[in-house]
Parts: C-alpha cells; structure tokens; sequence
C-alpha cells in the first residue's frame, strides 16, 4: 500500500516540519539508503532537512520543499513496495518529474503513467524517461514513423532512442535494429588507426555498443550482430539500401553533410521507423560544410507525423557539473 493515508500534518508548535510514517521498517532502510545517501539527495536537490525518528522521517524546510520531498518520498517507497530497488537516478527523476497515476498499457512494451511518464520494457531492465523533455521525447518515438531528437550531450536522446529500438525488436513490432553515426575525423585519419575497416570505425560506433549492451545481454547482442538482426555502421553505409521493417537511429546526426542527411532520410521502408539524434553545438564537419542535421530542421519542421524534440542543459542526466558546463557554453555562444 501506498503512505499517502500515513503522512501527518505539521504540529503546530513546528510549522516547518512534515511527519511521514513508513509501516515497513525493512523497506524504510532501503528508502533512507546506504548511511541514509538517498535522504541526503533529496536534501542536497530540494533544500530540506530529513530526520529519521523511528518508523517516521521528519522533513523541516519550506513548505513547497517539503511538500515536494514528501511526494518523492512517498514514490520512491511506493516503488520499492512493487520490489523495485532504488538508484540515485531513479531519486533524481522522481524530483524532476512527478509520477502520478495508474499504468496503462500502451502498445509494445511500454508503460504510460498519467502526467506523461513512461517506461520501456527491454531485456535487462526498465529504462524511464526523467524529465519532461524526455517523456514527451519517448512519447513520440512510440508514435512517430520518424522523430528527431536534438539537443545537448548527457540528455539521453540516443540512450532512450535504443532503449525504444531494443523494446519494439523484442515486442515482435521490427524484425531489425540498425544503428548509424558518421564516421567523421575529429583529430585523428581513419587511415592512420590499427586495423582492418571494422576495426576502424567501431571506436566511433561504441556508444551505440554501449546502449545495446545495456538492454540486452552480451552474448545476445554479439548473436544477433552476426545475424544481421542488429547492424552498426557508419552512415556511409547505408547509401543504396531500403531499410524495411526495421528501427534505424542515426547518431551524431549534427556531423552529416546535406547530401548525406538527404541519402539518409529517404532509406525509411515499410514498417520502419527512424530516430535523428543530434547536437547543433558540436559540429565537427569542415568549415563551409553545412550541417545535414540544421538543413533537415529547416526542412521538414511542420510535415504531419515528423516530430521534433528539442532538449536543454536541464535535461542532462549525468553529472550535475555537466549541466552548468553546457549552460557557461552557451551563455559564451547562444548561436551554438
């Protein structure tokens, strides 16, 4: 059951402090976290003060503070009542962005929540949107033929965008998942790297390996690679192909040229669908070649069932530093 019903209103002698009572005293250790790290979190995120008094955690601060860190409170033992464990990314998702509401089935193997959060479904664990951009984001992939995802590097259009390929593939829904970036020089000559042409380009590929990896065991993975179920290549490749019946992500899309954004685009077959991902701030094509991925937004921005989703510095999950370097960036070059 859910703690809602066992919260307790501020004394009147303290008007600054909010009494929640946790009838699960096993599941209250899990919640308060390792040396209490999970309270110190949500201290730390909402400016509060979070006592532990027995079965209950005392929350002393502001009223909007504490009321948000009773709500996040009470999801993450909610979440933990459903056997889930707790992460410090599921902590900080839950003060982004609220979860409300009943799941819903949706198609595939995705979870709605009311209010807009989701969870996709993949073979080793679930992966959920943490902020509002990203929700809307995963959303739309569900719902869109082709979508793109542009913004800054840690927001997770790439991760999100596999992690729905990976769902779709296991669901029945696509019979291939096929992961592009291009292979463009940023310091260093292909020819000059070790190796045959795999050899070459898969430092490029990594993070895509990476994702995948994430979602589906290794050995899984390497099996359907050598089936071709699963393809990873640089953009060039893709050049003369239809692409049916599959989920096709084209990463660091900001690093392909005009013509190879066009080449790209018009692969989409039957029964696929096709994710754009990229980061107009990191352009590593030559100077005087135009970015692919800019002509495209221009382009194609306002064509029924193309969605576009735009992320911030605020929708960066990874280290909080990373954020505030994204924001001094481009507070330094708002064009970029």
């Amino acid at each position: 059951m859910g703690i809602d019903a066992l919260s307790t209103p501020p004394r009147p002698e303290d008007s600054h402090e909010t009494l929640l009572e946790f009838p699960d005293n096993r599941l209250l250790i899990d919640l308060c976290g390792q040396f209490d790290r999970n309270l110190a979190q949500i201290e730390h995120q909402l400016e509060v003060q979070i006592l532990r008094r027995g079965n209950q955690l005392s929350i002393h601060g502001e009223h909007e503070g504490r009321a948000r860190a009773g709500e996040v409170l009470a999801a993450l033992y909610a979440r933990l009542e459903t056997g889930r464990a707790i992460e410090a990314g599921d902590i900080d998702g839950e003060i982004r962005l609220g979860r409300g509401g009943s799941e819903a089935s949706v198609g595939g193997q995705m979870e709605l929540f009311k209010g807009g959060r989701v969870e996709i479904k993949t073979r080793r664990k679930l992966v959920e949107p943490r902020t509002a951009a990203q929700a809307a984001y995963v959303q739309n992939l569900f719902k869109h033929e082709l979508a793109f995802g542009i913004g800054p590097a840690g927001t997770g259009k790439t991760y999100l965008a596999v992690a729905v390929g990976v769902n779709l593939f296991i669901g029945g829904h696509v019979d291939r998942i096929i992961l592009s970036r291009p292979a463009v020089e940023a310091g260093e000559k292909l020819g000059y790297l070790p190796g045959d042409m795999k050899e070459k380009v898969d430092p490029y590929m990594q993070p895509l390996y990476d994702a995948l990896n994430d979602f589906l065991p290794g050995k899984q993975v390497a099996k359907l690679i050598e089936e071709k179920r699963i393809e990873i290549a640089p953009l060039a490749f893709m050049r003369g192909r239809t692409l049916a019946n599959a989920f096709v992500v084209l990463d660091e899309a900001q690093n392909a040229t005009t013509m190879q954004m066009k080449m790209f685009l018009t692969r989409l077959g039957e029964g696929s669908r096709m994710v754009i991902t990229g980061d107009r701030s990191q352009i590593d094509l030559p100077r005087g070649v135009a970015s692919g991925l800019r002509d495209a937004e221009a382009l194609l921005t306002g064509i029924e069932d193309i969605s576009f989703n735009y992320f911030t510095a605020k929708d960066v999950v990874r280290h909080p530093l990373v954020a505030k370097i994204i924001e001094a960036y481009d507070a330094a070059d708002p064009q970029g």
